[in-house]
Order: C-alpha cells, then structure tokens, then sequence
C-alpha cells in the first residue's frame, strides 16, 4: 500500500487533489482512499489530506502517519512543525516553489523536488491553484499510475475549458519533472 500525505492551505484544492489522486487510483483498477483534516474552516488555514492507494483491499482508517511522500503546495508550511514527520526513509518530498530543488535543499536541509506549480496554474488555469501540477508531476516522477488515469479523473472533475485548461497544466508539469525519478522509491514504498 502506498501512503501520501499533501499539505496546503485551504483555498489551494488540497482536499481537490486527494480526491483526484484517489479517482486516478481507482480509474486504474486500484483500490484507494482519499480523507482530509483540518482545524479552522477558512481561506489560508493549513489543511492536511491523505490518500491510499493499494492492489488490495484497505482496511486501514487512520490518518496517515507514516507516509512514503509528502505533496506541499505550500513552501511557507515547510515552517509548519512536524510538517515531514513520519516520512518513511527513503521517501519524497515534492514541494511548489519557484525556488529550485537544490535551493531547498540549502535552506531546509531536506532533499526535494519542486516545481513552480502555482505559477504554471496562474498560466494555464488563471488561478493560483497548484494541485493539478502537484500531481501530474507526482505520478511522472513515481510511475504509480499512468497520466491517462489522472486525465480520466480530471474529466470527471472538470468540464469543457476549465478540463482543456487543467489537462494543458498536466501536460506542462509531467514535462517539467524527469520521468521516472522516484519509481524506485514508488516501488519500494508499493512492496
């Protein structure tokens, strides 16, 4: 089973993207999970959600706790405490930033890879919403479900422009990752 943790802010579509991730799982014949949490209801407060996805039955109904990536759509949570706690080792963390990953590196201390996801949403969605990004570029980089998945997902999320628009930001975030770089890691987190 794999376990994913995204942290955002509300406003951000981060429960959006657990759901997506999930429906992606289960377009793809997985079985999944998709729950968020969160304290104060508002613009802007931390949000957390979690997604499983596994080849078997779940039966598992806890927060994730310890998961084999994090998806921050936030850099400013990267101050959050606990914010990678429980993150298995050997697992990824894939931040929005327009920073780069080896500039993150320096100043967190912790090995990442980032994308500058809300500013290729502002380009192609026109709104500063980065979990579409977040997750084309998650399932490039892992390998755990094919973008075809995702496509089907977002269809059934989205209709006539906001899809082309959505599918085109896909299209750039994959492109924007190395294909295949954390399939080890997926595998691994996936035996």
């Amino acid at each position: 089973m794999m376990e994913i943790r995204i942290h955002g802010r509300g406003g951000q579509g981060n429960v959006v993207a657990a759901y997506v991730l999930a429906t992606a799982a289960f377009e793809d014949g997985r079985y999944c999970q998709a729950f968020p949490a969160f304290g104060a209801e508002r613009r802007g407060a931390p949000v957390v959600a979690f997604v499983r996805v596994s080849h078997s039955q779940i039966l598992q109904r806890d927060e994730v706790k310890t998961p084999s990536f994090l998806i921050i759509q936030d850099e400013t949570l990267f101050h959050e405490k606990g914010l990678t706690k429980g993150l298995r080792k050997g697992g990824g963390i894939l931040i929005n930033s327009n920073r780069t990953s080896e500039q993150l590196k320096d100043l967190y201390g912790e090995d990442m890879v980032a994308i500058p996801a809300t500013q290729m949403a502002i380009e192609n969605v026109g709104r500063p919403v980065p979990n579409v990004a977040l997750l084309s570029a998650f399932l490039e980089m892992t390998d755990m479900l094919p973008q075809a998945a995702l496509k089907k997902a977002l269809s059934q999320r989205f209709k006539a422009h906001v899809l082309e628009n959505n599918l085109r930001l896909a299209h750039q975030a994959a492109k924007a990752v190395e294909t295949g770089l954390w399939k080890e890691k997926s595998n691994a987190a996936s035996a």
